[in-house]
């Protein structure tokens, strides 16, 4: 009896853990598995947003009083009106069915603009929001969800607030960068103000605009220790010609990326870029679903890949991104300058993939954003010496403020239910 008894727990465990992995059985899994209670199959029951300096907040609740959050941004324009369209798409629905929920909602937009920007951008958040219900309702942290752990924290670099010698700041920002412990940081180098320019449309720099560039770099290289890397960000303002001349003028300062040098539409010309010069390129920010990545990947116009994991598609679809750069050996850096929401959805992602670099950090300067970011969440500042350690706790793990994050609202617009 008692041997009969191991074999169907043997079975049964088996069973569970199946369905648990797979992400279609996900949903059956949780719910025969997991609820000690059997209680009845989770349902949604409301979806609202509130909008937050560039982030769009996204909450969806469940008839059982669990609820999701979810953020976007950057492309936010609009997204409220979007996010109200997929109610019908959402309500009465098992909210861990996950993929199936996104997957019904992108390809009922084919002709509301589902290829890209404020829609994607729009069901980033509602994706993300169902992984912290899915998470609450296994007791698991997401990554768990999307394979499991690789490490225990995520390297951060910061986006430096000064990038010029002239600065009367400087040195107070980048004392703060090697105070804060990270090992990594990033400038931009375009400047549509700099006076060398000739035209204000076009971006083709003339020779002391490469010199100026040129001096940001050497400036902040000097200032730093060696041990902490530097980007370099052109925000794909420049043509094809400044681009190569800039890459090739960087290479003796081995920096950990160039960031856009080109436009981000035209991967022949980025590829082009690439194959010029040793430094190696980034781009990605600008592109949207695994689909968008395809080209830049199969044409190897790039060394490390930057999707913003909180406007192309979610957690999921960044896994997925992630796992198609994987096969070309190719890292990834995401974009970020979410609050610590958003920055921590991406961090349970970047903990469950084997090709993570470093993930962006963007709430430095001035140093009032640095305040807000730490009482944006109850669990207070989540960045430790240039690393954010992911969460063991169910869901994404952090928990808006909402007293202190409410005094940061967007004017004239609705704080979610209210």
């Amino acid at each position: 009896m008692r041997q009969m008894d191991r074999r169907r727990f043997l079975h049964s465990a088996a069973g569970a853990a199946a369905g648990l992995f797979s992400l279609q059985g996900l949903s059956a899994a949780i719910q025969t598995a997991t609820t000690p209670y059997q209680r009845p199959r989770l349902k949604i029951t409301k979806v609202s947003t509130a909008v937050v300096g560039g982030s769009l907040h996204a909450r969806i609740y469940t008839d059982q009083g669990i609820f999701g959050q979810g953020e976007a941004v950057d492309a936010i324009s609009g997204a409220v009106p979007i996010i109200e369209s997929f109610r019908g798409h959402l309500i009465g629905r098992d909210p861990l069915n996950v993929d199936a929920i996104w997957e019904r909602i992108r390809t009922a937009g084919i002709f509301a603009g589902a290829q890209a920007g404020q829609y994607i951008t729009a069901l980033t958040a509602v994706e993300i929001a169902l992984w912290d219900i899915a998470g609450k309702a296994t007791g698991l942290p997401i990554y768990q969800l999307l394979g499991g752990k690789m490490r225990d924290r995520v390297r951060m670099y910061c986006d430096s607030g000064t990038n010029n010698r002239k600065d009367p700041n400087a040195q107070k920002f980048i004392s703060q960068i090697i105070d804060m412990g990270f090992t990594a940081a990033k400038i931009d180098i375009d400047d549509a103000n700099d006076p060398a320019r000739f035209d204000r449309v076009n971006w083709t720099a003339n020779n002391q605009e490469i010199d100026n560039m040129v001096d940001k770099v050497a400036f902040m290289r000097e200032s730093l220790p060696k041990h902490i890397e530097l980007a370099v960000d052109m925000h794909g303002r420049y043509d094809l010609g400044t681009a190569k001349r800039m890459a090739k003028e960087l290479e003796p300062f081995r920096l950990l990326w160039l960031e856009e040098p080109v436009p981000p539409e035209n991967v022949d010309a980025m590829r082009d870029v690439r194959q010029s010069t040793h430094t190696p390129i980034c781009a990605g920010e600008n592109l949207f679903l695994r689909h968008g990545f395809r080209q830049l990947l199969e044409k190897q116009a790039v060394d490390i890949i930057m999707p913003d994991i909180q406007k192309c598609g979610g957690l999921l679809e960044g896994r997925k991104i992630a796992d198609m750069a994987h096969t070309y050996y190719i890292p990834m850096a995401p974009h970020a300058q979410a609050s610590p929401i958003g920055t921590m959805a991406t961090c349970h992602m970047m903990v469950a993939i084997p090709n993570a670099l470093v993930v962006e950090w963007h709430w430095g300067h001035p140093a009032s954003r640095h305040e807000q970011w730490k009482v944006y969440v109850k669990e207070g500042d989540i960045l430790q010496k240039g690393y954010i350690y992911v969460t063991d706790k169910p869901g994404i793990g952090v928990e808006m403020n909402d007293e202190a994050v409410r005094k940061m609202q967007r004017p004239g617009q609705k704080w979610f239910d209210t």
